[in-house]
Order: structure tokens, then C-alpha cells, then sequence
């Protein structure tokens, strides 16, 4: 079994402020999933032209889900829409309250962590998601390496 199988599956609730992440986006299936790493490479070399940076964390946003599809945009926090320049994308992420569970491991493991929660957690938490998920990533972590402190936060409602 690998580290992240074996942690229990205990999130900590949290009250989440509106966030504005900008970055870099691209739309994927279950099938081109993989392809996400290269997303964050060219992000890694394109964040220094975000200057109105908030705080240390670099966040990964699942959102507009379509058709087995999704929008993925690796990014940061700025204060406001329209606080990156115009080749990034940005979006407005509503205040929440979220179920945030810890990722042990590397990063590629990451996918299993998100089975546990959908197929484990969530069916029998008394709670539906309630807007876009993210990863949230700390200064620590290493793109390079793929290792580093990451949570996913899913914001939840009462069922």
C-alpha cells in the first residue's frame, strides 16, 4: 500500500474567504488527466509576471465541468479580477466552507487521494459539494521533485 492509502481520511472544516486565482488553464478528461504536470511547468516559468501576488500558496482549480471534461487552472491569489496581465486567465472563487484534506506523498499520487474522497468520504459525510475544488499548494513545495505540502479543499453543503 502507498502512503496515501494508509493515512485516515479526516478532514478539518473551514470557512474559506472569495479567492481570485490567476494563471495558466487548460481543459482535460479523465483520458489527458496526466498532462496536467506539463500545465504546471509552464506556469512555473510564466508566475514571475504576476506581480500582485497574495500570500506564499499556489493553487490548482477544478472547475466548469462539462461532458466528462473539466477546466484545470494552476495559479496564485491576487487581490482582484483583472490583478494579472491579460495573457493569464483568472477566476472568482466564492466563499465556502470546505472539508480540506491532507495529501501525503508525491503528487502523482494525487489522483488517489481524490478517489478516497469522492468514493469514500463523501458518500457518507452527510454533505454534496458545493462549487469549484482546488489543491492547494505551499512555498515548500517542489515542482521539480513533485513533493511538498498539498491539501484539497472541497467546499461542502449539508445534504
Amino acid at each position: 500500500m502507498d502512503q496515501q492509502t494508509q493515512q485516515p481520511l479526516e478532514p478539518r472544516m473551514e470557512e474559506g474567504k472569495t479567492l481570485v486565482i490567476a494563471g495558466v488553464q487548460g481543459r482535460y478528461s479523465k483520458a489527458t488527466v496526466g498532462d496536467i504536470p506539463k500545465l504546471w511547468g509552464v506556469f512555473d516559468e510564466s508566475v514571475k509576471y504576476i506581480k500582485k501576488r497574495v500570500g506564499g500558496f499556489s493553487y490548482g482549480v477544478c472547475h466548469n465541468p462539462k461532458h466528462d471534461e473539466f477546466d484545470y487552472l494552476a495559479g496564485v491569489e491576487v487581490p482582484a479580477m483583472g490583478d494579472a496581465p491579460s495573457n493569464f486567465k483568472s477566476i472568482e472563487i466564492p466563499a465556502h466552507r470546505y472539508a480540506v484534506f491532507p495529501h501525503y506523498g508525491p503528487v502523482q499520487a494525487l489522483p488517489q487521494t481524490y478517489e478516497r474522497i469522492m468514493f469514500e468520504w463523501l458518500p457518507h459525510s452527510g454533505y454534496t459539494i458545493a462549487g469549484p475544488d482546488f489543491e492547494r499548494y505551499s512555498a515548500d513545495f517542489d515542482v521539480n521533485k513533485g513533493i511538498g505540502t498539498v491539501e484539497v479543499w472541497l467546499p461542502v453543503a449539508p445534504e
